[in-house]
């Protein structure tokens, strides 16, 4: 049963994205405005701001530096000490930004729409990073080695990752599927993350099924009878923006809405709460370490 069936006609069109991440995601995992140069030019040529803690997380282990980094409250590459900070990923500041004179910003496809005329109006080129899923962020890091000299680097980080996921495959072999409901939760409200949402891909790789099957988007509304129907062996729920008061937030929706006490998911006490340094809302770094934690809480 699709989820169209019990959305409506106006929640089904609503593509809900969060962190500014509204719009249409681009495709390709190196989306930029401008044709590729015929042949990449040494890393040394560029100068290169990153905007977003992911992409930051990827240069450093490219061994590429920058001459602006984001403004985040998360332990950042040592490799970048002193450098530049150039504000929240969602509003870089394009004072600072211009200031740096760079060649090129980085950011993710899930904030193209909001920034990608910010930073045309500006007369900088802006390359978008789709770390959507495992693969298109694979292919990202793999154009970002070509594009900067950085190709045996490039190389070790993706085939470290399918290393990974071929022994999660033979880990979860011949098990039982689980079937699985994430639930996004941002300050205020909540929503149910499809498989085409990064967490759902960090799931399916894990060998669950996500409830939600045949959409298109990342995110829908949620609606709890049919949530409920649905009966997931398993509920994640990841907290995002103010992961503090979030999990308040699900904790008391839990305990207030007397629906939830009918999941088997709560009954049989397979409710996780995902820590946002490993489950973001696009990928990251730590791909192995999260892939290994979702073993975990599927298979327990």
């Amino acid at each position: 049963m699709r989820m169209k069936s019990w959305m409506g006609a106006s929640l089904v069109s609503l593509a809900v994205l969060v962190t500014g991440c509204s719009g249409n995601v681009a495709t390709g995992a190196l989306s930029t405005g401008e044709p590729p140069a015929a042949e990449p030019a040494p890393a040394e040529n560029y100068r290169v701001v990153s905007t977003t803690v992911a992409a930051t997380q990827f240069t450093d282990a490219l061994e590429l530096d920058l001459v602006g980094i984001p403004t985040s409250s998360k332990v950042l590459p040592k490799r970048y000490d002193g450098v530049t900070k150039v504000g929240n990923p969602m509003t870089p500041n394009m004072e600072i930004v211009k200031s740096l004179d760079p060649t090129e910003v980085l950011s993710v496809t899930t904030l193209e729409y909001d920034l990608a005329p910010v930073f045309k109006n500006a007369g900088i080129t802006a390359k978008f990073l789709d770390f959507t899923s495992l693969d298109t962020m694979s292919q990202a890091i793999l154009d970002m080695g070509t594009r900067y000299g950085r190709e045996n680097q490039a190389r070790a980080i993706v085939d470290g990752y399918k290393a990974k996921v071929e022994q999660i495959k033979k880990q979860v072999e011949g098990k039982p599927q689980p079937t699985v409901l994430i639930l996004l939760g941002v300050p205020g409200s909540y929503l149910v993350a499809t498989e085409n949402s990064y967490i759902g891909d960090l799931v399916r790789l894990a060998g669950g099924k996500n409830i939600v099957q045949g959409e298109s988007v990342e995110y829908l509304a949620s609606n709890t009878e049919y949530l409920q129907k649905s009966n997931p062996d398993v509920i994640l729920r990841a907290a995002h923006g103010m992961p503090e008061e979030v999990v308040k937030m699900f904790e008391k929706e839990f305990k207030k809405n007397d629906i939830w006490k009918h999941f088997s998911a709560v009954q049989n006490n397979r409710v996780y709460d995902l820590p946002e340094e490993l489950f973001p809302t696009t990928g990251n770094f730590a791909v192995s370490e999260a892939l290994e934690a979702t073993v975990k809480m599927l298979y327990p």
